[in-house]
């Protein structure tokens, strides 16, 4: 089954609790009650911070996608309108089916129409894979493709970005190697985008290259818990990481 298909029917979604799991029964609640064992599963405030231990892989998978949803509608009321080109963005980027398109709409919607912000469902994913920072990577990526959907990335939209990183975790430089990614290549610094000081030794960039690439690699992050169908993302972040090295290299004359 598709991840939409676990998105939409529900029943993988029953277990998370929290923000998502109560953006999953606001939408489909018939469906999660089907599979309630107890008010906790379904409490807003129970998601545990060990949580990571208990849930399947479907279910991470679940959080990763609702999480990127509800994050992007969130991001889209941003600068104060959601525009066409964040929308067609967002289908791209998600590779929704047409025939799923309602009901992803209509957790898109529901995320946006929420009266709490965008921490909560920040900090549930923070805390689910917060020991696979490579796949929360994976979801700002998703966010900064819908930030620069209209072709630039404005401050507000980067403030939140930022806003959402520190809930990750992530410090000012690996925010700012990720941002470097989503840059034009021919103006990104390729030192940035590896994420090492221009200064560095051969051997040093040659095993950051390696690093990334194994962190990076898509069947570790799927194994992690992003959904095969994030798989197209995760390969342009290699080919953006690839090609700055290949940059350097080229300047430095490595083999």
């Amino acid at each position: 089954m598709s991840i939409w298909g676990k998105v939409i029917g529900g029943a993988a979604g029953f277990a998370l609790g929290g923000p998502i799991g109560a953006l999953i029964g606001a939408i489909g609640g018939h469906v999660v009650d089907k599979f309630r064992t107890g008010a906790a599963q379904t409490d807003p405030g129970a998601f545990a911070a060990d949580d990571d231990h208990r849930l399947g892989r479907d279910q991470r998978q679940v959080a990763f996608t609702i999480a990127v949803i509800a994050l992007g509608a969130k991001l889209a009321k941003v600068d104060g309108v959601v525009t066409r080109d964040e929308i067609a963005v967002f289908k791209r980027v998600f590779r929704i089916p047409a025939g799923d398109m309602g009901e992803v709409g209509a957790i898109f919607n529901e995320a946006k129409r929420t009266a709490h912000g965008f921490e909560p469902y920040a900090d549930q994913v923070a805390r689910l894979f917060r020991r696979n920072p490579a796949v929360l990577e994976e979801l700002l990526d998703a966010l900064f493709l819908i930030a620069k959907a209209d072709g630039v990335v404005h401050e507000a939209e980067r403030d939140y970005l930022r806003k959402v990183a520190r809930i990750f975790g992530f410090d000012r430089g690996r925010f700012e190697r990720i941002e470097a990614r989503h840059q034009a290549p021919e103006t990104a610094d390729p030192y940035e985008v590896l994420g090492i000081a221009h200064d560095a030794s051969d051997a040093a960039i040659k095993a950051r290259h390696r690093k990334l690439v194994l962190e990076n690699h898509p069947d570790k992050l799927t194994a992690q818990g992003m959904p095969p169908e994030f798989v197209e993302l995760a390969e342009d972040k290699l080919a953006v990481i690839n090609a700055a090295y290949d940059r350097i290299r080229g300047q430095r004359g490595l083999r």
